[in-house]
This record gives structure tokens, sequence and C-alpha cells, in this order.
């Protein structure tokens, strides 16, 4: 019994171990990037905390921690509850072997993490949820809420394949009732229309911050580097709603004292490329760091993990606690532009409306291998962005290292494809107007 403990033991350690010493690699190359606001070290703190230390995430002794997997759980309701919400889909290597050994071979990564952060139990964040919710968006998702149940409470909503008639929306809004039901319980407190009007407000108020700091990201030339915006972002699945706005609206102030000294970074003529596809979850942000490395400048993503998962307020027309429960299930089913959905026009037209805002030059399709819902839609994707003369690559990656040097040598390819494609175009207005 003593030799098996040691055993688990020595094996964890070896694992936390590797999975601190991958983060902290990554937090560096991050950081090491030229130029970085100083009011971001606070967003990275709470990566190195969560990823590095494996600490838990802040709240209040009495409040409960909800474990959430996709965008799509409503953390305004887990708010209301009295809880906090925790998103736990992992970018972990090292989660990702260990769950490599039970879920099958063709898995997505991000769901082997998932299953291997329960298995080993080396993330505070993981172990000390009272509750894990878990949309059903596709088959992997569907499988792991079974296996997670073996280990945590865990809740799986039902989200509908079509989001466009009022019987959609109904389907969905049942869901989100059962869900309050299962918060109340899981907390101990009441949802009511006071708690869930000041959980919308809170979060509108990230929400707006959000949209104030998309204003200096789309900067040209640039402000910021966008792998360190992508950090932020994912930073907001382990801070509470309000501490995060509030040190966003910090960002924000240095951001336009930087656009009122003219302190752009970079160059001007930098292909400016957004990224699309898979999540891009913390610490597996290997693309984004190519990019810019490679001489690009990541100006925009359309990710889960991303702008997508705070571009879009709660619109309450309805101040009663039914009209605010069908004012979220609006806002997380009809603007959600996830590949999940069979009708999904409204990605292509985000990823145009991105385009011109952002001023893309080129977009970089992100599939994680498995992740078939956004594989799916390349074809589409190019389809529509050739018809736009928009170049566009797609880049298979798995949760490790192996696969970084072939990465490289494709985004380098690619930036250099479109810097002759600009200089060409320059050079013939060059030719027209001279």
């Amino acid at each position: 019994m003593t030799a098996g403990y040691n055993e688990d033991t020595r094996r964890k350690e070896l694992f936390e171990k590797k999975s601190a010493r991958v983060a902290a690699s990554y937090l560096r190359r991050i950081k090491e990037l030229p130029d970085m606001p100083k009011e971001m070290e606070p967003f990275l703190d709470v990566l190195e905390n969560v990823h590095v230390h494996f600490s838990d995430v802040e709240h209040e002794t009495q409040q409960k921690t909800v474990g959430t997997f996709c965008i799509m759980v409503p953390n305004e309701l887990i708010y209301a509850a009295g809880g906090v919400p925790v998103r736990l889909c992992s970018g972990s290597y090292t989660a990702y072997a260990v769950g490599d050994e039970t879920v099958p071979r063709d898995a997505c990564p991000l769901v082997k993490a998932v299953m291997g952060m329960g298995d080993i139990r080396m993330s505070k964040a993981f172990e000390n949820c009272s509750l894990l919710a878990v949309p059903i968006t596709c088959d992997c998702k569907k499988k792991i809420a079974g296996m997670l149940k073996r280990v945590k409470p865990t809740v799986m909503l039902h989200v509908p394949p079509m989001k466009g008639t009022d019987a959609d929306m109904e389907q969905y809004l049942q869901e989100l009732y059962r869900l309050v039901s299962v918060l109340e319980k899981t907390t101990g407190n009441r949802v009511t229309e006071q708690t869930l009007a000041e959980s919308i407000n809170q979060i509108g108020y990230a929400q707006y911050e959000m949209s104030r700091f998309l204003k200096y990201r789309r900067c040209d030339p640039a402000l910021l580097h966008g792998t360190q915006v992508m950090a932020v972002m994912n930073s907001y699945a382990y801070m509470p709603v309000w501490k995060w706005a509030a040190q966003m609206g910090r960002l924000n102030a240095e951001m336009e004292k930087r656009l009122s000294e003219r302190k752009f970074i970079g160059r001007d003529n930098q292909p400016r490329i957004l990224i699309t596809g898979s999540p891009v979850t913390f610490p597996n942000i290997k693309v984004p760091l190519l990019i810019e490395e490679m001489g690009g400048r990541l100006v925009a993503d359309e990710t889960c993990l991303g702008e997508r998962a705070l571009y879009d307020p709660v619109t309450v027309v309805d101040n009663s606690f039914d009209g605010m429960m069908r004012a979220l299930a609006g806002r997380y089913t009809r603007p959600c532009d996830c590949p999940v959905f069979v009708d999904n026009k409204q990605r292509l037209y985000r990823i145009r409306q991105m385009i011109k805002a952002h001023k893309v030059d080129g977009v970089v399709y992100h599939v994680l291998r498995g992740c078939l819902v956004y594989d799916y839609e390349y074809k589409i994707m190019e389809e529509e962005l050739g018809a736009m003369d928009i170049p566009v690559i797609r880049v298979e990656s798995d949760y490790n290292e192996e696969d970084v040097e072939q990465l490289r040598i494709r985004i380098e390819a690619f930036i250099e494809l479109i810097k002759l494609k600009n200089y060409a175009k320059q050079k013939k207005e060059g030719d027209r107007h001279g």
C-alpha cells in the first residue's frame, strides 16, 4: 500500500513539475515580447498562480466555485447564485498526456486534457469546484460529461442544434431554469430577480471595458501584441468578474496614454493576422506566439476564449425574472457563431466584419487535431476568404511541442507570402499614381 502510494505521489509530482515548467516557459515568452503594458502584469500573474503554482481561483471562503467547460454556460447565473465560475477548458500538455491514456486516440486534445486534469488531480481550481457544468456541444463533450460525473457533481446543458426559432429558445430556456435549480442546491442561495440583475450588470461592465479595449487593439500601427491580448482573455476564466473588469479599466487607461503619445509597436508594414478556429487555451498558446515571432502582427481573434466570449452584452427588455432569463437564453445562442450550430452564416458575417475593422491581411485557421466541428467549416471559410482576396492557412496542432518546428516553417512561409502580396499591391498602386 505504501509503495503504491509513493509511486502515485512521485508520478503526480513529476507531472506537476513538467506542467509548471511548460506554463512558466510560455509565460516568459509572452512577457519577453517587447513593450508589454505594465497593467497587463496582473492578468499574467493570475495565469501563473493557476498554471505554475496550481493555486485555487480567488473567492470568498463561503463561496462555492463552479467549473464550466464552454462559454455557453451563463456566468450570470452562477454569480446570481452566489458562486464563482471557473473556466476549466484545459490547454495543459501534461494533463493531455495523462488523458491520452483513457480517452480514445482521435478525441480532441482539449477533451483529453480535461480528463487528465481530473485523473492527476494537480489543479486546485478543478479539485475545489463544488459543481461542474458541461454544455453538450459535441460528441466528446457528451462523453466527458458522463466521465466527469464519476468524480464530481456534474450538470449537463443540452444546447439546441438550431437557434433561429422560438422553439429552440424555449428548449434552451428550460435548460437554464434547470441549471438555476442545481446552482441553488449547490450554493444554498436563491437566484432572485435582484441577484440576477446585479450579475448581468457586473458582466455587462466587463463587456463594456472589453469593447473599449478592442478599440485600442484595432489601431494601425498596432499598440500591443495579440498574444498578450489572448493571455488577458484567458485570465478572465480565473478572475472574479468585478476584479477583471476593474483591471481592464486600468489597462484601458494605459492604452489611451500610449495612443496619445503614439507609442506603437513593430513596423507599419507587418502583416496583420486574424486567428480563428479551435480554442486557444493557455498554456497551449504556441500558434499565436509563432505568428508574432515570425514577423506577423496578431490583431484579432475569433475564438471562444477570445473576443467571442465577451463581445455581445445581454439585452434586457423585460426586467422580470423570466424576462432576464429569456434575455440570457437569447444572448448565449442567437449571436453565438460557434460551429456546433447547424446554420452558421453568422460566423462568416462576423469574420468579414472583423477583417474590415482590424484591417486584416491574412487569416490563420487553427484546428486542434480531432476537433471536427471546426475542421468541417474550413472549406467554407477558405471559399469565403478567397472571394475577399484574403489569404488563409489551415494549421493543425496537438497539445505538445513536437509540431512546433513544422508549424513555424508553415506560418513563416504564410507571412512571407502576405508580405510579397502586399508589396506587389503597393508597387502597383505606386506605378499607377506615378
